[in-house]
């Protein structure tokens, strides 16, 4: 199995205390983690994207133009390109400067994002977020292959001979997408051979997992081979401890009070995915995906989901809101006692020689 790291930079003010780090700071330490992530032999980072509440990920590419100076090997991506948003046109010349910058060490995951305040933002409606998503998506996967582009769609401007600068590194490099609530975001990776990133992170398992069988069920319908059919997941958290019990205790009050402060933002909602299904740690520990406990009941868990899921990358996400010092010890002891318990059960051909479309930069990386 392959690990990544995602930060969606969330910056909102510790649940209990109040205490809120200053944005400078904040940002600082995603790069901080992305080069900690790289030295302790992770295998990908990624950025996520907001435009509406308390995060500061509204210019991802910014933030992955840093990382790509600061690290060296380790893959970058996104969690998600918020691709319904934006105009295909700047999304392949953006990401492929960032390509072409890390010297082809990028994959995207791309979805219609899990906020629905954003689209007024943009002067977009929410009624067409899926339209928006498949129409860019057809758009950015000819941009990034091809020179010379003739486009007419519903709600882009037509285009006429439009070739986007810089080109990638070595050829379009690979496009995921994401997948939460909806089967619109499985059928359209699997119409196009596109891996999948399941979200994992506040429905029960059996929501995601209806999603994961559909696409491969679809793949198979439109002819792809399983070997390209890559499923990631996310998680709802990481906090290590000695013991499970400890791990338990020590991270209640800050879960209980995000999970708290979410059902208060969006009291009334009943569409799934807006809020977490898991209130309180215990359930989240036993029942949901969060990653708390010890390191064996963290790699056990993984190996569970595992089962249910087969996938072949586990991202995992930090909180903040803990002392920056207790942070980089929970990723030191994820990379060091959870990953290589996970390794020896669960092997992938994801990013490996028999990955076709791995990132053409790793095969630099392997050479040298």
């Amino acid at each position: 199995m392959k690990f990544q790291v995602l930060d969606i930079v969330p910056h909102g003010p510790h649940p209990v205390t109040g205490e809120l780090l200053d944005p400078s700071t904040r940002l600082e330490r995603v790069v901080e983690t992305a080069v900690l992530a790289e030295e302790l032999g992770l295998d990908a980072f990624a950025v996520g994207e907001r435009h509406a509440g308390d995060f500061l990920s509204s210019s991802p590419t910014v933030l992955l133009g840093a990382l790509a100076q600061a690290t060296d090997r380790i893959l970058l991506s996104t969690g998600v390109t918020v691709l319904s948003l934006l105009d295909p046109v700047r999304v392949a010349e953006d990401y492929a400067t960032i390509d072409v910058l890390s010297r082809g060490r990028l994959e995207i995951v791309i979805g219609k994002g899990n906020e629905d305040k954003h689209f007024p933002l943009f002067g977009l409606e929410l009624a067409h977020q899926y339209d928006y998503l498949e129409e860019n998506y057809g758009l950015l996967r000819r941009l990034l292959s091809e020179e010379h582009v003739d486009w007419e769609g519903r709600f882009h401007a037509p285009l006429t001979d439009a070739t986007t600068l810089p080109r990638p590194y070595d050829g379009p490099f690979r496009i995921w997408h994401g997948s939460a609530t909806s089967t619109i975001a499985v059928d359209l990776a699997a119409r196009h051979g596109d891996p999948i990133v399941s979200a994992n992170a506040l429905q029960p398992r059996e929501n995601y997992k209806v999603l994961i069988d559909r696409y491969r069920e679809q793949l198979e319908i439109n002819g792809f081979d399983p070997s390209v059919g890559y499923v990631g997941s996310g998680s709802g958290g990481l906090f290590l401890a000695d013991t499970t019990e400890q791990a338990t205790e020590e991270y209640r009050a800050v879960y209980e009070g995000f999970a708290a402060r979410m059902a208060a933002k969006h009291v009334g909602e009943t569409r799934p995915g807006k809020v977490s299904s898991f209130t309180h740690i215990e359930d989240a520990v036993e029942r949901g995906p969060a990653l708390v406990g010890s390191s064996e009941r963290v790699a056990e868990k993984i190996l569970d989901y595992h089962r249910s899921y087969g996938h072949d990358l586990q991202s995992v996400s930090l909180n903040p809101v803990l002392p920056y010092e207790q942070q980089q010890d929970v990723l030191r002891r994820f990379a060091q006692e959870v990953v290589p318990l996970v390794r020896a059960e669960v092997s992938t051909t994801l990013w490996g020689p028999q990955d076709a479309g791995r990132a053409r930069g790793l095969d630099r990386l392997v050479s040298v």
